[in-house]
């Protein structure tokens, strides 16, 4: 029988987070959102094929607030995953690993999430 008392190694109380860690987690995170992102795709298209009255209240939901910042929201999501995935591949072709490469590959994950994101919602772009 195992001591009740023994501590658990390693454990999240023994390390502080690092950004490979909180990149993982985001990575799974993200994940599962595109899943549920993609419940919602379907819907909406079931909703058009269904009928215009279907696809109106369809509409009218998605176009609310809390259904524009979920669509927002899936979409970082998406571009998030997808960044990160390609910097996963990069790994697994053996390349990127030294200290400075993680941190480095990690910023562009970040920062090509953001001008993604914002390239398709048309922020900050002025015409």
């Amino acid at each position: 029988m195992p001591h009740q008392d023994r501590p658990l190694s390693p454990h999240i109380q023994i390390y502080r987070p690092q950004l490979t860690s909180l990149m993982s987690i985001l990575h799974r995170i993200t994940g599962v959102a595109l899943v549920g992102g993609t419940f919602v795709l379907t819907y909406w298209l079931g909703a058009a094929a269904y009928g215009p009255v279907a696809y109106a209240q369809a509409q009218v939901l998605l176009s609310s607030l809390v259904g524009s910042l979920m669509i927002f929201l899936w979409s970082v999501s998406l571009f998030y995953h997808l960044c990160n995935g390609i910097r996963h591949l990069i790994w697994d072709l053996g390349y990127g690993f030294e200290r400075e490469q993680v941190y480095a590959s990690g910023f562009i994950v970040w920062v090509v999430t953001a001008v993604l994101s914002m390239l398709a919602w048309g922020i900050g772009l002025s015409v």
